[in-house]
């Protein structure tokens, strides 16, 4: 059976932090540490940001869900913009902005989006997540 987290935060930019805690939290309650969830809280947080950033429905909330089931540990982030789908585009290195997706792709094993019936969804997979005798790391696939 999987274990998940599912939470909603307001579509403001001061409820970031408190979704990366919430994330972290979570992750440290199912015995992912170090690597991995370094990664995934910084993820969390780029779709967190662009979610509360881009979304231009007026009094939304972000969900934001984390799932482990076996070695695979998926976080998705949804808002009800469903139309506005995420695109990744390269950015110049004077750029301030625009690297989000970027960091998604290189850190995660595979991400993408879909459009749900009243919202939109980014997700990112990590795998295979594996138990050792202290804690749970991120190996990569190729392995």
């Amino acid at each position: 059976m999987p274990a998940t987290e599912t939470f909603r935060i307001p579509k403001h930019r001061r409820h970031v932090p408190d979704a990366r805690q919430r994330v972290r939290k979570a992750l440290a309650g199912w015995g992912v540490t170090a690597q991995l969830a370094d990664s995934v809280v910084l993820l969390a947080n780029e779709l967190v940001t662009n979610a509360v950033t881009h979304c231009r429905v007026s009094d939304a909330q972000v969900q934001v869900t984390l799932t482990l089931h076996g070695t695979e540990l998926v976080l998705e982030v949804s808002d009800p913009d469903r139309n506005r789908l995420p695109r990744l585009h390269h950015s110049d290195p004077d750029e301030e902005r625009g690297r989000g997706l970027a960091l998604v792709a290189a850190l995660a094993d595979t991400w993408g989006c879909r459009q749900e019936p009243y919202t939109k969804c980014v997700w990112a997979r990590f795998l295979p997540v594996v138990a050792d005798a202290a804690e749970r790391s991120h190996v990569p696939a190729a392995l």
